[in-house]
């Protein structure tokens, strides 16, 4: 249930808590996600080093962010999925292959965003 009233410092730190402990569940129980925040690691400092103005480098570093996001909420749903639906069902099926459907859409974003900002300075 939401929080009701005020929401104080107190609640913000919780909030940032919970983050801070969905974070850390994702590097321990998903591989992909530690592959993925490896990738962020290196990628991340480079869109800053390698983009020209602040356009640029927010593209290069948004897009590695957003596959982190969509990798841990990939992984909430799979969660979910199987705490309800241990057996085979074809709708959970069905929801957990389209959270990792967005996942790879962000991973191909990742690519054509840095093919397309840096790929004609390192080919052109």
């Amino acid at each position: 249930m939401a929080a009701e009233g005020f929401r104080g410092p107190k609640q913000v730190w919780n909030a940032f808590l919970w983050s801070m402990k969905g974070l850390r569940a994702g590097w321990r129980h998903e591989a992909s996600f530690r592959l993925e925040a490896c990738l962020a690691v290196v990628l991340i400092p480079l869109g800053l080093w390698l983009g020209h103005g602040g356009v640029e480098k927010f593209i290069l570093i948004l897009a590695p962010m957003l596959v982190l996001s969509a990798e841990l909420l990939n992984s909430a749903i799979e969660a979910v999925v199987d705490k309800v639906s241990p057996e085979f069902n074809e709708l959970a099926g069905r929801a957990k292959d389209m959270g990792s459907a967005a996942v790879f859409v962000l991973l191909v974003l990742v690519v054509l965003s840095w093919a397309l900002i840096l790929g004609p300075r390192l080919f052109g």
